[in-house]
């Protein structure tokens, strides 16, 4: 008789698919520095270096858009010009903007115009503390990029800086006593390196080299924040069986005139 035995070996493989990249919805919020036709080109400048780094799956988006720097690139935003981030909390005007832009990042460039009111920093801060809980009602998960915001001499107002600079020191504190790891607010220094005197028209305003330093500064961290949300590549695990057969020894009876071990004979 022969005894014929399988015996089956499972062997796991496992390995990652590419990791899956998702749609950013980024919102630049902002007043005339954000939003003007040609001043807000930073927007447009920002796009193209996200473009050239690969960096492909951002949706700008806001209620209001416009193309005029040159070359066509997603334009929207909310770059409301001569508002402040005062009355944007009094007029209660983010929420429905928000409602209508359902952003994943906001960043966010307000202040300018408060401070060109002579406003208290804290009053300002105050605003912003209001403006990121209204992100959040809308996105428990928003992540929100702050600017600390450019320098600024306009015309008739010589102490203008020095209330930037006020603003600018507190910002740092502020977000880390807001942040939290669901929804992070981080900090970008737009003050530094911008000369008011070569990069704006104004004192106030950038101009294209303005513009250019503006997109730069804001492009490192939001390229962070953009892979942050690349999801993390699933595992695929794939079952294979192989069969080996294996063939026992037959059961031969002893020859009729060999003495066995065991003592029997015949």
């Amino acid at each position: 008789m022969v005894n014929v035995k399988f015996l089956s070996i499972v062997s796991l493989l496992a390995f990652a698919l590419p990791v899956l990249s998702v749609t950013v919805r980024i919102n630049q919020l902002g007043d005339s520095i954000t939003g003007s036709p040609s001043q807000g080109c930073w927007r447009a400048y920002l796009w193209q270096k996200l473009q050239a780094a690969g960096i492909t799956n951002t949706d700008f988006v806001g209620t209001l858009t416009g193309q005029s720097c040159g070359f066509t690139f997603d334009a929207e935003h909310d770059g409301h010009g001569g508002f402040l981030a005062t009355g944007i909390v009094s007029n209660n005007q983010l929420p429905g903007w928000l409602a209508v832009s359902k952003p994943d990042v906001v960043t966010m460039m307000l202040g300018t115009n408060d401070v060109w009111s002579h406003l208290a920093t804290s009053t300002i801060l105050q605003a912003y503390t209001t403006l990121v809980g209204q992100m959040r009602a809308q996105n428990s998960k928003m992540v929100i990029i702050v600017a600390q915001i450019l320098p600024m001499n306009p015309s008739g107002c010589s102490d203008c800086n020095a209330g930037v600079i006020a603003l600018n020191a507190a910002i740092p504190a502020w977000a880390a006593g807001i942040t939290t790891t669901q929804s992070p607010v981080t900090v970008v220094n737009l003050y530094n390196g911008f000369n008011t005197a070569t990069d704006t028209g104004d004192g106030v305003h950038p101009n294209d080299a303005g513009n250019q330093k503006i997109a730069t500064s804001w492009f490192a961290p939001l390229s962070a924040v953009i892979k942050s949300f690349r999801q993390p590549a699933p595992v695929v695990r794939v079952e294979l069986c192989h069969y080996m057969a294996s063939v026992a020894v037959m059961d031969i009876p002893d020859p009729p005139h060999v003495k066995v071990a065991r003592g029997v004979s015949t």
